[in-house]
């Protein structure tokens, strides 16, 4: 191997500047940047009791699928809120800690214990017969709660919020409180003021809150409970497998001896690993501790491989199988299938990674880079050795296409990931001069991957816990939307100004469509992907239906911006995560992330404002599928050359601005407007030859 190698991994044999981040590193930046995961540092003993009351947790999720409670689905969301509450407030911090007391043990003091043991008897109040008079006696009450119940309901109330802020900071909690004065405040506002209603006293809020299915326990949490608890469950055993690993080595070796190799490692990498990970951030950080050495060596500047590390880490929530949380929520409330949901992220899927790689390949020629060299593995010798980490994923959407729910499809899943890593930790481990047995070889790797298991299974309920939370205190927001009528209000707010610049129908659906998107955005700067996405569509969802959109495509319009909000300036915590992994300058890392993703942003906007944007969803024929998803595809391209600057050759800023119209005329889909895209395109091209060749002239007859 020479000086100059690398590993699989990406790791030089001696060390350097272009080091590997520590693992202790990525686990610390993955709790300060991700919004939805456990950042407490919890001593031996207690991070031992906490991982066997997750386990608990998670055979409890496990046997609902197979045999649900008799109470009924909202007996069993009170129980699971109960047991995860309490674990908050033992796994997050009430307050920030200091770079170096963050890597110390950080148990929870005596409020954080009474907090977790309040959090506990308030849950489960509703099903204790002693405290409540039984499950069936609570609902019995509902719209007249006694004044125990409403204590109950009112201390659970600021419990989430609590639990929330802890979570996610302070900005959704503050939301929950702004919604909960409405409640309360609304009915004195002027009559004549749109957002005015009949009012509601502290009992009936709480009672909305706390006995009522569009409260704690309705959709978003009962999406929670039943299908992403068992998503993250199901990616911590993959990765405890070695699934991570196997995709990044596969990515290597894909993409053997290029100068734009190792970008397309990472754009690769990201898909892959997104499937284990299932948080953008988490993805952008875990990457970026094995790629940053070779993007480095490969002449990437700082802030770029940042920039195309959160970009492809971003990448995995918007692409199936595993989308993110949102996606779960959408399939619920459109009453769909999870498959169906899946089959409308394909083409902006392809149409993001095509944006990233057109990125990827210009920056690799503007910057210089060069082939960085690897060892010389041969991809079909990996796939063929460890392919069948990417047969559980195979497993998922084949029992999605059978009809299978997705919550059992991924528990069967689980069940395949699990068996072939027990069969491959007895192969590895196997001594060719040892006589033992097979079933001897069994049982003793049997005994060390149970644990092991167990642990992922813990692990994974951990994962989840920051999620659970937000969808349990969106039931807030939810609660007092559909109670005081607010969302169908603000929907036509948002139209009324829309309308009062102009009175074009299509003028107005693309003011609509562009307000929303920057909503969603600014929303999404300060709460999480799932929160927003709840609170988008309450509000947001109306007012693009009553214009005419189809709910698919308002709902995955939504999705996407909610989603791009972790890229989005001025807080982009996916890219923040990344340049604290580069130690690239932050802002030009955001800026950077925004570049790469830039075609992501402005393709939602094609779902709504035209009919022939429903094609980009697969719907509709085949034909029009594919018509529209080439002109989407020329539009990314286009985009690509705006923020990259290259076509054949370096393209000037006069270039680059002829394919600003390109990309957006090409995005309208419609006839017309693709033929004068197609022409501005044509223009920047020709005139980018003429250059180059111009060039090129110059350059011979230099002396």
């Amino acid at each position: 191997m020479s000086p100059d190698a690398v590993d699989v991994a990406g790791r030089r044999p001696e060390a350097s500047d272009a080091r590997e981040v520590s693992q202790e590193r990525v686990d610390e930046l993955i709790a300060e940047f991700d919004e939805e995961r456990p950042s407490r540092r919890l001593g031996p003993r207690l991070n031992l009791a906490v991982n066997i009351a997750c386990f608990g947790v998670a055979l409890y999720v496990l046997r609902q699928v197979f045999d649900p409670l008799p109470q009924g689905n909202q007996f069993y969301l009170i129980i699971f809120l109960g047991a995860m509450l309490p674990l908050v407030f033992l796994t997050f911090r009430g307050r920030k800690r200091s770079a170096e007391a963050r890597t110390k043990a950080d148990d929870p003091g005596p409020l954080d214990w009474a907090l977790a043991v309040l959090a506990l008897v308030v849950c489960l109040y509703p099903v204790l017969p002693f405290l409540s008079g039984g499950f069936d006696a609570f609902l019995d009450r509902q719209g007249t709660l006694n004044t125990v119940d409403i204590v109950a309901g009112a201390a659970l109330t600021v419990l989430l919020l609590e639990a929330c802020r802890r979570t996610t900071g302070l900005v959704l909690p503050a939301v929950c409180a702004a919604f909960f004065l409405y409640a309360y405040y609304g009915g004195y506002l002027p009559m004549e003021w749109p957002i005015s209603h009949a009012g509601m006293d502290f009992g009936q809020i709480i009672n909305g809150f706390y006995n009522d299915q569009s409260g704690f326990y309705g959709t978003p949490l009962d999406v929670a409970a039943s299908y992403i608890v068992l998503f993250t469950i199901y990616g911590a055993v993959l990765d405890a497998t070695g699934a991570g690993r196997f995709f990044i080595d596969l990515s290597f070796s894909v993409f053997r001896k290029s100068r734009s190799a190792p970008g397309r490692t990472v754009t690769l990498s990201g898909f892959l690993l997104g499937t284990v990970s299932g948080s953008g951030t988490a993805t952008a950080v875990s990457l970026g501790a094995v790629c940053w050495p070779v993007l480095k060596r490969a002449g990437y500047p700082r802030e770029n491989a940042g920039g195309m590390l959160a970009a492809a880490g971003i990448g995995a929530i918007l692409s199936p199988p595993t989308l993110g949380a949102a996606a779960f929520i959408i399939a619920e409330y459109l009453q769909t299938s999870y498959l169906q949901v899946l089959v409308w992220a394909i083409v902006p899927t392809i149409l993001y990674y095509i944006g990233i790689m057109l990125a990827v390949e210009i920056d690799s020629r503007r910057f210089g880079a060069h082939a960085v060299d690897l060892p010389d593995r041969n991809p079909f010798k990996l796939l063929l050795r460890f392919g069948y980490h990417l047969l559980s994923l195979g497993v998922i959407v084949f029992f999605l296409a059978i009809g299978i729910a997705p919550f059992r499809a991924v528990v069967y899943a689980t069940l395949v990931a699990a068996a072939f890593g027990l069969l491959e930790r007895m192969i590895s481990r196997r001594d060719p001069l040892d006589p033992e047995s097979v079933p001897e070889r069994f049982t003793r790797a049997m005994r060390t991957y149970a644990a092991d298991l167990a642990l992922a299974l813990s692990g994974g309920i951990r994962s989840a816990l920051g999620v659970v939370t937000v969808c349990a205190s969106a039931g807030v927001i939810t609660s007092v939307i559909v109670k005081t009528g607010l969302g169908q209000n603000l929907a036509d707010i948002l139209i009324d100004g829309a309308q009062a610049l102009t009175d074009n129908p299509t003028a107005v659906l693309i003011l609509t469509a562009t307000l929303a998107a920057v909503a969603i955005l600014l929303l999404g700067l300060a709460v999480p992907v799932t929160a927003s996405f709840i609170i988008a569509w309450v509000i947001i969802g109306p007012a693009l239906q009553e214009l005419g959109v189809s709910p698919p495509e308002a709902a995955m319009f939504i999705f996407y911006y909610a989603v791009l909000s972790e890229v989005s300036p001025p807080t982009a915590l996916a890219a923040v995560a990344a340049s604290a992994i580069t130690g690239g300058n932050t802002i030009k890392t955001i800026w950077q992330a925004t570049k790469y993703t830039l075609p992501a942003f402005l393709v939602p906007i094609a779902f709504v404002i035209t009919e022939n944007g429903s094609h980009l969803l697969l719907q509709g024929s085949l034909l029009d599928a594919l018509w529209a998803t080439v002109v989407a595809a020329l539009a990314v391209a286009a985009l690509a050359v705006v923020t990259g600057g290259w076509i054949v050759g370096p393209a000037d800023w006069a270039q680059r601005l002829l394919c600003l119209p390109a990309a957006l005329l090409l995005l309208y889909l419609h006839p017309v407007t693709i033929a004068v895209g197609l022409a501005f395109g044509a223009a920047a091209v020709i005139v980018n030859l003429l250059a180059r060749q111009r060039q090129k002239s110059l350059v011979k007859e230099s002396p």
